[in-house]
């Protein structure tokens, strides 16, 4: 069993989780993210930014900022057209950000796909990255403290696994 989007009931509920992932990182002993800011974009029409996450970086020789623009869509399937009225060089300067990620449900179109490579290529020292539904639900593996409340089944399903892997080592 892996973890599954149909878990999620709507496109706030994406949101939320995904704001909640980047408060959750700064737990994790893997990284070097010394404090994480999460600024949702709040009801109403969003222009592209759902979420602004700070991320304060230690690389051990100086702590920096890195600033993200996230825009989440609940799509089975993201076409272009779904960002075309979009202008994502503007949102990065507008918010000072040095990226852009789009984090999506399901899958991205080809068209979304190479808009995203179009941006890269034009070599501003700005990210822009794309997170799919299969990306994103791998990397929501490793933030257990979200399973219980965004995946009570896959996480009632993990509870159940690790008690019988316990059960069996105990036989051993």
């Amino acid at each position: 069993m892996k973890i599954d989007f149909n878990e999620i009931k709507d496109w706030e509920e994406f949101e939320d989780l995904v704001a909640d992932y980047f408060r959750e990182i700064k737990k994790l002993d893997t990284n070097q993210i010394t404090n994480v800011r999460v600024e949702p974009s709040g009801r109403g029409p969003d222009g592209g930014r759902d979420i602004l996450v700070t991320l304060m970086i230690d690389d051990t020789i100086v702590t920096y900022e890195r600033k993200w623009v996230v825009q989440c869509k609940f799509y089975n399937s993201l076409l272009k057209k779904h960002m075309d009225k979009i202008n994502i060089p503007t949102l990065i300067s507008e918010y000072g950000a040095c990226g852009y990620l789009l984090v999506v449900k399901g899958s991205v179109h080809v068209g979304v796909t190479e808009s995203f490579e179009k941006l890269r290529n034009n070599k501003s020292g700005i990210s822009y990255e794309i997170w799919n539904g299969n990306h994103f639900r791998q990397i929501l593996g490793f933030v257990g403290t979200l399973h219980n409340q965004y995946f009570p089944k896959y996480y009632e399903y993990s509870r159940e696994r690790d008690l019988r892997l316990e059960k069996i080592k105990l036989e051993l």
